[in-house]
């Protein structure tokens, strides 16, 4: 199958490479200036499962002409927009795109730009980030795929998509309840989100204060208490895990919310928190913690909009 990669960033360049190093049939949507440093440097990975370097196929949105099979869309909320505009010559009446950004709220955006039969949920879950040098890192080995029907059902053009995507040196899974997959990965990430952002550090650090552990656990209470009450309640084995990993006393784990914010760059505050809280609110689900870190992140967001005071 064809298989367009919109976006060669830390998600979208990391699995892209890992298809096209098993043989697939991948092209990668990049932006111009992307497009100019990948095919000086080639694309780079760095990862606890191989380092590796390929010279990608590459093609920009003026380029495209055709439709493809899948359509792996990997970017950030912010460039969602922009993405669909770019991306919608390549989309044709068999075109399954395949999402992975963070929520639900994009699924919204997908079907009303090109209809719902188009759009299959996803979920991805792997820990890497763009180094100065523009190189892929995989801070840790986790690495998965998971995708369905949003209906539900396991149609035959899924089971396409997964023979696509299985033994391509990452994990994955056919999914038969993929929304309440989305639900769970969007509590997972929110939490971790919302603690790291809001207090200003990794887990470690957070819990080497007086009260650091409890308010970690209560923001974790809050984002599964707003899952629940909009009937995907997250089950205990995974609450017990994200309890777990966010505990942890010696722990350097942050969230990529975070390592933006530490950057000086864009936040997904809105598609991570801000919908989150929304959801709180339509079923009065008191998440003050929730509140707090939704207004600290939007006050840096404005921040990063207003023009530096000048001397």
């Amino acid at each position: 199958m064809k298989i367009l990669v919109v976006g060669a960033g830390a998600v979208g360049g990391y699995f892209g490479a890992r298809l096209e190093q098993a043989g697939r049939d991948v092209t990668f949507l990049v932006r111009p200036a992307r497009a100019q440093q990948l095919r000086r440097d080639g694309l780079r990975v760095l990862s606890p499962h191989g380092d590796l370097t390929l010279k990608p196929t590459l093609i920009t949105a003026d380029e495209l002409s055709s439709p493809y099979d899948i359509i792996f869309l990997s970017v950030k909320a912010q460039a969602l927009d922009q993405a669909i505009k770019d991306m919608s010559a390549a989309v044709g009446p068999e075109t399954m795109i395949y999402p992975v950004l963070n929520g639900m709220r994009h699924i919204k955006t997908l079907t009303k730009a090109f209809g719902e039969r188009a759009v299959v949920g996803g979920v991805c879950i792997v820990i890497a980030d763009l180094d100065e040098q523009e190189r892929i890192v995989q801070i840790a080995p986790l690495q998965k795929l998971t995708y369905g029907e949003l209906s539900g059902e396991i149609t035959a053009r899924i089971r396409a998509l997964d023979d696509a995507f299985r033994n391509a040196g990452f994990d994955t899974e056919l999914s038969a309840n993929i929304t309440q997959e989305m639900w769970q990965k969007w509590v997972m990430i929110a939490s971790l989100g919302l603690a790291t952002c809001l207090l200003d550090g990794p887990v470690g650090a957070i819990n080497a204060v007086p009260d650091g552990q409890q308010t970690i656990l209560q923001a974790i209470d809050e984002c599964a208490a707003i899952a629940t009450a909009c009937g995907f309640p997250p089950p205990q084995s995974l609450i017990d895990n994200i309890r777990k990993q966010a505990t942890m006393k010696d722990s350097k784990l942050t969230s990529s919310m975070y390592r933006d914010l530490k950057k000086g760059a864009h936040v997904e505050v809105e598609t991570i928190l801000g919908d989150l809280l929304e959801h709180g609110h339509c079923y009065q689900v008191p998440a003050p913690l929730l509140q707090a870190g939704c207004v600290r992140l939007r006050v840096y967001q404005n921040t990063l909009k207003s023009p530096s005071p000048t001397s």
